[in-house]
């Protein structure tokens, strides 16, 4: 396991020993050099005489400053607030994933279906947090979702999740124009160019431009969006309320076109489902521009002195106070976020998916079905249509016969996809920036991404955002050829391209969460070599102390509930979406095949 404790007590292999606090270090730091998390974030060359500053050496408690110095140009400001952090997560959540694809899920499962994949997944996504929020607490330092990996875990790992979480944003934020352009379709159909011009070239553009802004600014753009966003969550489902007058009849029906049986079906809906999901953890990356009290340092020997660790008890009751209060403020900022925003999005994707069951049947012809799975009792409906929309939400404001609701409610849609692109734009770049400013090679390829790694004069990473703008931004164009119904060959491509986002967002939560379980273990098996080097980080999480700033709740087994439910729905999405697997000739199917391949594995048959 990459930098955790080897059999001995001391040595640069140490993965928490340069990371506790108040303690005296028999290592030359000068000569070995790691910095926080042992190693990742030490100073690196300066480009001009190829020497490193000496490192400052940090802790978990030592909340003015969580990273060793840098030029200014690879850092960013710290100023997000509590409030800023929150409602970055909400606006990065609460997408289209709602107001689209809950359509779906009813279509293909049924209404009990839609019920149960939106509570299982909160539950599985607030374990996921209790994990993440942690390691937060202890560590909250730039890339920390690649770099608790690649500590905890294995370098190349935390490389590969790197990548996968960038990627997972990138091609959402071209993902979610497409899904704009699909909505202002409503309105646009019949206006030539429009789409075009507008959607594909000038928002981009204006996003790209509001993430440019000072980070203070962009935060209470983010808290002004995200109350909007809520009000409008809220009238929405107050609407679904006054016009749902269905009842269950047959609660659990299901596309027999699309699952063999309910609870197939009703696996297919959790990996849909988990696309809605997507977003909640951004506070790993929000962290990293977060502004956190300082703390004044005790006096301490880093270069091989012969003190011993001091003890938090010696220090002066001004300091203890302090220190106090900052412990209380991370928790406050991350753990409450943590908490209750999975338990808020829980809550907000059920009523909602309850209220559209109420509203409108599963064989509603209007419904969006998965690619290639047919229904002769509807006609193939045509995106390029004016009115036309697969939103369930729209669908039964159409059906309601309220003047405007319907155009009421696509406003609504539209807003919110907008401003999810914005955060996924914002999570995107200070992924990229935060895997890249600490490369430093005169090889070309690293050479290369360490250009992304730098910060403009607003400590924006400015050169991050546009690629992360632009990696994807050909994905739009291709509506201009072809329909991005979900039955055409574009629309399948494009599925196929959000379904890889939505499954690197899952294997990141998974490697997260292994992370996290690698750490627990790794506290308590080596408690004793840890005490010699003052770290006691295990005896704090078990006594509660103010020192350790956050414990997940019914720990250990939400961790591990947490990994394997993660990997079941991991495995669902290769077979998820059958649209993309059933031939056209009616062939067998690749989940047929799947099925077919355990049978023979069981019984011996190569």
């Amino acid at each position: 396991m990459s930098g955790m404790v080897s059999g001995q007590a001391k040595g640069p292999n140490i993965a928490l020993d340069n990371l506790a606090p108040n303690t005296s270090l028999s290592q030359d730091i000068s000569r070995s050099n790691p910095g926080i998390l042992s190693g990742d974030h030490s100073t690196p060359s300066n480009g001009l005489n190829g020497t490193s500053n000496t490192p400052t050496v940090l802790g978990p408690r030592s909340r003015g400053v969580t990273e060793v110095p840098q030029l200014p140009i690879h850092t960013v400001r710290r100023k997000l607030r509590g409030i800023h952090i929150f409602m970055i997560a909400i606006n990065g959540t609460l997408g289209t994933g709602l107001y689209v694809r809950s359509g779906q899920i009813l279509e293909l499962g049924g209404p009990v279906a839609v019920v149960l994949s939106f509570i299982a997944l909160g539950i599985l996504v607030w374990a996921v947090m209790q994990c993440i929020a942690e390691l937060l607490c202890l560590w909250p330092v730039p890339g920390a979702v690649p770099l608790f990996v690649k500590k905890f875990v294995d370098r190349e790992l935390g490389d590969a999740v790197g990548i996968a979480y960038w990627f997972t944003y990138s091609i959402g934020f071209a993902a979610l124009i497409t899904t704009s352009a699909s909505v202002l379709n409503f309105w646009t159909a019949d206006m030539e160019g429009f789409t075009e011009g507008f959607v594909y070239v000038a928002l981009p553009i204006t996003l790209v431009a509001i993430n440019s802004v000072k980070v203070e600014i962009y935060g209470w753009l983010e808290v002004v969006t995200g109350i909007i966003k809520l009000i409008f969550l809220a009238i929405i489902i107050i609407c679904l309320i006054y016009i749902g007058s269905l009842r269950w009849n047959a609660p659990f029906e299901h596309d027999n076109n699309a699952a063999n049986g309910w609870f197939e079906g009703f696996m297919m809906c959790l990996s849909i489902a988990t696309f809605a999901y997507a977003g909640v953890e951004n506070i790993a990356v929000s962290v990293i521009e977060a502004r956190w009290p300082s703390v004044p340092e005790r006096p301490r020997s880093c270069h091989g002195s012969s003190e011993g660790p001091t003890s938090e008890n010696s220090s002066p009751p001004r300091q203890r106070t302090e220190l106090a209060s900052s412990h209380r403020a991370v928790k406050k900022t991350l753990g409450f976020t943590a908490v209750f925003l999975p338990i808020f999005v829980a809550f907000a994707y059920t009523i909602s998916g309850l209220l559209v069951t109420l509203s409108l049947k599963r064989d509603n012809c209007g419904l969006q079905r998965l690619a290639s799975v047919k229904d002769k009792n509807c006609t193939e409906p045509d995106p390029n249509e004016r009115g036309f929309t697969y939103s369930p939400f729209i669908i039964a404001a159409q059906d309601s016969k309220i003047d405007n609701l319907d155009n009421v409610f696509n406003a609504f849609i539209v807003f919110t996809a907008l401003t999810c692109a914005n955060t996924n734009l914002y999570v995107a770049s200070r992924t990229l920036f935060g895997v890249t400013r600490n490369i430093r090679s005169k090889e070309y390829v690293p050479r290369l991404l360490s250009w992304f790694g730098v910060t403009d004069r607003n400590r924006v990473p400015l050169r991050a955002m546009a690629i992360s703008a632009v990696a994807f931004c050909w994905v739009p164009f291709l509506q201009r050829k072809e329909s991005f119904n979900t039955g055409s060959t574009l629309g399948k491509f494009v599925e196929i391209l959000v379904q890889m986002g939505s499954v690197s967002v899952v294997i990141v939560w998974a490697c997260l969460c292994l992370a996290y379980i690698r750490y627990y273990y790794c506290i308590h098996m080596f408690r004793d070599a840890l005490a010699r080097e003052g770290i006691h980080l295990a005896r704090d999480r078990e006594q509660e102390s103010e020192a350790y700033p956050y414990q997940r709740v019914w720990s250990p087994w939400t961790r591990l509930d947490a990994n394997m439910a993660i990997n079941i729905i991991r495995d669902l999405n290769e077979l998820r979406d059958k649209s993309l697997q059933q031939p056209a000739d009616g062939s067998e199917s690749r989940w047929s095949a799947f099925k077919r391949a355990l049978r023979q594995r069981g019984n011996g048959v190569d």
